[in-house]
């Protein structure tokens, strides 16, 4: 008799909605000094800022936090080309985001970070690293670039990283307990990144294998190759 084959259950990998307001960004040591400069606007030390921290570290969602507070538009750095740069601070402020070596237009930004100080507009730069560390060709540039102000976001202590992890899980709709989360602190390598990584194995599995997300299932997935650096 032919062994009966049990359809697999498939996962399907829908959007899942963050919230990117004030009153759900999460708080500590490791983020205080950038959240204290969206809030501190307008009274910043200098009209463009640079808000420098590793993937996964709220540095979108504290932009999106000062851009609603500014009124500012927002735009990613690779998209950003002279063309458009007089409509893009059409409001007098503007998030530019995830600004990266070699992969941005060098006159583009020139020319954006000249008409913001003619005009006293106010730009709000993200990267994962700071400028002062990329190759720039013009040289005006990497001069202005390297005189913009820099605020750093750091890496995640204890509470930020197990607080991250009910976060991520409650922006999936995923319910867990404390012996989860505690898991997950302790065994996944300690950045942001990670962390939201391990959330949606966590929850995509789950779905896929039809199981509830417990410390068993954790542990099994763990065991594949996210463990702790």
């Amino acid at each position: 008799m032919a062994s009966r084959v049990h359809p697999r259950q498939l996962a399907f990998t829908l959007p899942h909605a963050e919230s990117l307001t004030r009153d759900n960004f999460l708080e500590g040591p490791a983020n205080a000094s950038a959240l204290a400069l969206v809030d501190a606007w307008p009274e910043w030390p200098n009209r463009t800022m640079l808000l420098v921290g590793p993937e996964g570290s709220g540095k979108s969602h504290l932009a999106a936090i000062w851009a609603d507070a500014a009124g500012a538009r927002a735009t990613s750095a690779h998209a950003l080309t002279a063309v458009n740069v007089p409509a893009e601070l059409a409001t007098g402020a503007l998030v530019v985001e995830d600004l990266r070596a070699a992969a941005f237009d060098e006159r583009a930004l020139f020319h954006l970070l000249n008409l913001a100080r003619e005009d006293e507009a106010y730009i709000l730069i993200t990267a994962r690293e700071p400028p002062s560390m990329f190759e720039i060709e013009l040289r005006d540039l990497r001069s202005r670039l390297r005189a913009v102000p820099v605020v750093s976001v750091l890496p995640p202590d204890d509470q930020l990283i197990r607080a991250l992890i009910v976060k991520f899980c409650a922006d999936r709709q995923l319910a867990v307990d404390e012996q989860v989360v505690g898991y997950l602190a302790t065994r996944v390598e300690r950045s942001y990144a990670a962390m939201r990584q391990a959330v949606e194995l966590l929850d995509t599995e789950g779905l896929r294998l039809g199981r509830p997300v417990n410390r068993a299932l954790a542990a099994e997935l763990l065991g594949q190759g996210l463990h702790k650096s």
